[in-house]
């Protein structure tokens, strides 16, 4: 997943950030809430060590993968609504789907609903190619948007990440290896929230683990349309801004 990290960037221009998804899966057996997070192997560049939610860049491919159901009409039309003139259905498809594939990519979990078999995906991309070797399509429904955060000017990487929700029972199958295949998350984990803050975790995700806390504990049964929270650099300073 990519995080709010501030480097160096010698470019005369500041870059475009790219868009990217992350999902934020949540236990809800237990008298307490737990999340899913992992830690990013050793050998990365970027961010190696550090625990994060499964996520990753989105692919605008993304957008034309069939959903055994959409999103729930408030989370497309407050992803549309941060878009601004680049705003399409396809674009807000792309976004979450992403996470649910970067969820199976890096964590080895299928969030879809049992479909056809030997239906084929309408992308060749071996993680969508995964989910119909078992007669599952992605399902969008269970995904509520939560969070938006945009890496600032100045970092060599800049990235749009917009933050998706999930409960663990939305969960169709699993990789019996207990992660995913590219190999990008070790050691991943079901932990309290305490816990996960207490973990080495850029700073972004403790501020979203802190946010997404508190909406549990307002609303524990994830309604659709909730408040989502953007944080974004202006004139030098960090904005949290509610939508």
């Amino acid at each position: 997943m990519q995080e709010m990290q501030v480097k160096p960037n010698s470019d005369r221009f500041p870059l475009r950030p790219r868009d990217a998804a992350s999902l934020i899966l949540i236990d809800r057996e237990d008298k307490d809430f737990r999340v899913l997070m992992g830690r990013r192997n050793m050998g990365h560049v970027f961010m190696p060590g550090k625990f994060v939610f499964p996520g990753g860049r989105a692919d605008p491919a993304d957008g034309g993968i069939a959903a055994a159901a959409e999103l729930v009409s408030q989370d497309e039309q407050k992803l549309l609504a941060g878009m601004g003139a680049r705003a399409t259905r396809r674009r807000a498809r792309a976004l979450a789907l992403c996470a649910i594939r970067e969820t199976y990519e890096e964590a080895g979990l299928f969030l879809g609903k049992s479909t056809a078999s030997g239906q084929k995906p309408s992308s060749a991309h071996p993680d969508w190619e995964a989910f119909a070797a078992r007669s599952l399509t992605p399902d969008l429904s269970v995904l509520r948007y939560v969070a938006r955060a945009i890496t600032p000017p100045g970092n060599v990487r800049r990235f749009d990440t917009r933050f998706f929700i999930a409960f663990r029972d939305a969960i169709a199958a699993q990789l019996p290896e207990g992660t995913g295949p590219s190999g990008e998350l070790e050691e991943l984990r079901w932990l309290s929230f305490t816990d996960a803050c207490s973990l080495d975790v850029p700073s972004i995700t403790l501020t979203i683990l802190k946010e997404i806390e508190a909406q549990l504990q307002d609303g524990p049964a994830l309604p659709p349309g909730l408040p989502v929270v953007q944080y974004a650099m202006r004139y030098g300073r960090y904005v949290r801004e509610i939508i």
